[in-house]
């Protein structure tokens, strides 16, 4: 069952259109947050700059809304002509007023007891297109709202979300279409990416990220294993209007650790896909961790950058990856340009020239356990790293924290765990973490501001020469774009496990974040 609460109130704000151009020129509307990213490039940067070095001293809560839902809280908020949308775990959103924080509407969504998920029953975040917001639910459905009332416009299924398939992941909105991924990899479906007409919901096209017989890169799966190859697509992807390519990420290949059941490179896992957004053809693909057995998901936000390499002026795409290195490509042919380990790594010696993986011996799980840096959760995860074009340097969270990885059985049946094994910490290891400023043309770093415990926020920059984020420990900070020098805090009393934005209200700069159960909302006294 489905349903929708109005909030009747006096002077609400009217919702607007929100338009394809809107969004491809989204740095033209700086007090608004159009999309998952803030742009289609994956930034995570707002060009406001009321909020500065000089006064962050000042920036003060002004309001705080409260989830009814004990999950993990990892939305993203969108903020459109007055209007904040948020997502609620499960799969539920709500509309704000910004100026308040008073509920408009709210979509209540009831989940199945049985549905099965990795990771919590969580959604973070939503997408926007005309008059129509789109929500990705846990029982692998995706629905249109209108934005005006929250009312239901269409409900499509992607897969049965008894065989493990969920979605968590912020849909993409591009052109007249919505694109969204799919969760469940440790289950063993077999992933894919799913373009659906935004006004009728009927699928245009579907991308497997696992090839089936006849198709490129089938032959890197023994047998059948390409059945329950997982590489799934749980995090939204960038796109770049100029070149009409969507780059989205893959996760791992199942099952997790016993890779020896699937043999080969075991395509398109953890990898980068370049797709046609109008047809989902595959344009070019990079994997960074063939044959992995150690769960390093490519599921990061792929940013875009207008850089130079050599002195020659490129599109760049860059990614800190869950394997503990940062890569930088050419965006329109994939080329690897450099890559180099931003976080502590054990697995591997090096890059060579392709960017592929020097492989250290002995370092995939075993019966007595094999201990390996980067660990299960990896040098960074599916929170948002940012770019700031005032610095050109690439913020990220980085985990340093390491596992030990075991070999298992690995016999699937549908709808259960598929993992091949299993995994523990190291005893007397204390993990840690960081925020990372990287040089963007060579992954580089600049400066290093510690955690006390490996972070699962996302950053946000600001043009007021800020970086926003936040601790397992409930802290909402702000650090000195230039130096990572600690400006402000803020406990929220609760950890923050997903990524600030920035918008304008009544001419206003505000922050906002997720931490805990609650939304907090900042701006300058």
């Amino acid at each position: 069952m489905k349903r929708t609460i109005l909030f009747l109130a006096w002077a609400l704000p009217l919702a607007g259109q929100l338009t394809y151009e809107r969004i491809r020129k989204a740095e033209a509307e700086p007090g608004h947050w159009l999309t998952y990213s803030g742009n289609y490039q994956g930034h995570r940067h707002s060009p406001l700059r009321q909020i500065t070095t000089a006064n962050i001293g000042r920036l003060k809560p002004v309001w705080v809304y409260q989830t009814q839902d004990l999950n993990a809280f990892e939305t993203t908020p969108l903020v459109v002509d007055g209007i904040m949308y948020i997502s609620e775990p499960p799969s539920n959103a709500t509309a704000l007023d910004i100026r308040t924080g008073r509920p408009l509407w709210a979509y209540r969504r009831n989940i199945p007891e049985d549905v099965r998920v990795c990771c919590g029953q969580v959604n973070r975040g939503l997408a926007m297109l005309d008059d129509l917001l789109f929500v990705g639910t846990v029982d692998a459905h995706l629905v249109a709202l209108d934005a005006k009332t929250g009312r239901l416009h269409w409900d499509v299924e992607l897969a049965d979300y008894k065989t493990g398939h969920s979605i968590t992941v912020a849909p993409l909105a591009v052109k007249d279409k919505v694109i969204v991924g799919i969760s469940g990899g440790e289950y063993g479906v077999r992933g894919f990416l799913d373009a659906y007409d935004a006004k009728t919901g009927k699928l245009v096209w579907r991308f497997w990220t696992v090839p089936g017989p006849g198709e490129p890169g089938h032959e890197t799966w023994a047998g059948d294993s390409w059945k329950t190859g997982s590489a799934t697509t749980w995090v939204t992807g960038s796109y770049d209007p100029e070149l009409n390519l969507l780059y989205w990420g893959t996760g791992n290949p199942g099952p997790d650790y016993n890779s020896e059941v699937r043999e080969g490179d075991n395509l398109y896992s953890d990898s980068l896909l370049a797709l046609d957004p109008d047809t989902g053809k595959l344009r070019w693909y990079f994997q960074f961790t063939p044959h992995d057995a150690h769960d390093w998901d490519s599921t990061h936000v792929p940013v875009l950058v207008d850089g130079a390499v050599h002195g020659a002026a490129r599109k760049l795409v860059v990614m800190a990856n869950r394997n503990g290195f940062y890569y930088v490509f050419d965006g329109q042919t994939g080329e690897f340009l450099s890559g180099q380990a931003y976080a502590k790594q054990t697995w591997a010696k090096g890059l060579d020239d392709r960017g592929k993986p020097i492989l250290i011996p002995n370092m995939y799980p075993s019966i007595e356990g094999t201990v390996v840096y980067p660990g299960l959760h990896g040098g960074t995860n599916w929170f948002s790293p940012s770019y700031s074009p005032q610095t050109n340097l690439f913020y990220v969270a980085v985990r340093e924290e390491g596992t030990t990885f075991y070999v298992g059985a690995a016999e699937h049946r549908p709808g259960a765990w598929f993992a091949g094994g299993g995994i523990r910490g190291i005893p007397g290891v204390e993990p840690s973490g960081s925020v990372k400023a990287l040089e963007v043309e060579t992954g580089k770093t600049r400066w290093e501001f510690p955690l006390h415990s490996p972070p699962w926020t996302g950053l946000l920059s600001t043009a007021g020469g800020l970086v926003f984020g936040g601790t397992n420990e409930g802290h909402f900070f702000a650090l000195d774009a230039a130096t990572g020098k600690p400006l402000w805090r803020f406990p929220t009393g609760g950890a923050v496990l997903a990524g600030p934005i920035s918008y304008l209200s009544e001419g206003k700069q505000h922050v906002a974040i997720a931490a805990g159960h609650a939304l907090f909302v900042f701006a300058v006294d």
